[in-house]
């Protein structure tokens, strides 16, 4: 296996988890309660996902949201008092 496999191949999201497949063939499937601000956010939010990085992270733009492979691989909550709320322009 070479670090080029922890690339993330496809997202899926729902309304209690997040569910991420790697280019080595893993599947991560989180509990949102991991992530409050995906816990909390609307499904249109969490729908609205891509990788970045060159796969080693995954990105919500409209909640200016960030988590990379390598902390989901570590199980790594978000930091409390972290959550994004987006506001009106």
């Amino acid at each position: 296996m070479s670090f080029s496999d922890l690339r993330i191949k496809q997202i899926e999201t729902s309304a209690d988890t997040l569910t991420v497949e790697l280019m080595d063939g893993r599947t991560l499937t989180v509990p949102l309660a991991y992530y409050p601000t995906l816990l909390h956010a609307t499904e249109k939010e969490r729908k609205d996902c891509a990788p970045i990085g060159a796969g080693y992270g995954v990105e919500w733009p409209l909640l200016d949201y960030h988590l990379s492979v390598e902390g989901l691989m570590r199980g790594q909550p978000e930091a409390p008092g972290l959550r994004r709320v987006k506001t009106a322009a």
